[in-house]
């Protein structure tokens, strides 16, 4: 009753494809770190091009020094990382091109990292991008995720999600 009256209130999220490609189950993503939801939950994107852009509104709490991943957080506190392909960090930021920094403000979106999918094929084990909410179990309270053949960066709906 008092987390009702005094608590944070439940906010309907919405997550947009970062990248233009094929939305697939998280099941589909051949590393046990994603598949078993070891992160949290999300979705994966196959992408067709290497620009990623903010799957969501609010501030960059993280980029790896590599380039290859990207952490944002809504102002509802729902965190989602962008972890671009598997077995990049080996590649040590070659192909990769950040354009934010730690503490940016960014819009659903919004330019984020720029990578050569080519490269990434022929350096890392794969391209396939998860979208994870690493807070998945402190903070989700419904999670709908809306799998597509053909998603556009920035403007297809990947997940609809219901904060705690």
């Amino acid at each position: 009753m008092f987390k009702k009256m005094f608590g944070k209130k439940s906010v309907e999220e919405q997550l947009v494809a970062p990248l233009n490609g094929k939305v697939v189950p998280l099941d589909e993503v051949d590393d046990p770190v994603f598949s078993q939801r070891m992160m949290g939950d999300g979705v994966a994107i196959e992408p067709t091009d290497g620009k990623v852009v903010s799957p969501v509104s609010g501030e960059i709490v993280q980029i790896f020094p590599t380039n290859h991943a990207v952490g944002v957080k809504t102002k509802s506190g729902v965190e989602v990382l962008v972890h671009i392909g598997l077995e990049t960090v080996a590649m040590e930021g070659e192909g990769f091109e950040g354009h934010v920094k730690q503490g940016d403000k960014v819009e659903a979106g919004d330019h984020l990292i720029t990578f050569d999918p080519e490269l990434v094929k022929e350096k890392a084990k794969s391209t396939i991008t998860p979208v994870i909410i690493t807070n998945f179990d402190d903070i989700v309270e419904n999670f709908d995720p809306s799998y597509s053949d053909a998603a556009s960066a920035g403007q297809t709906n990947i997940v609809t999600l219901q904060t705690k």
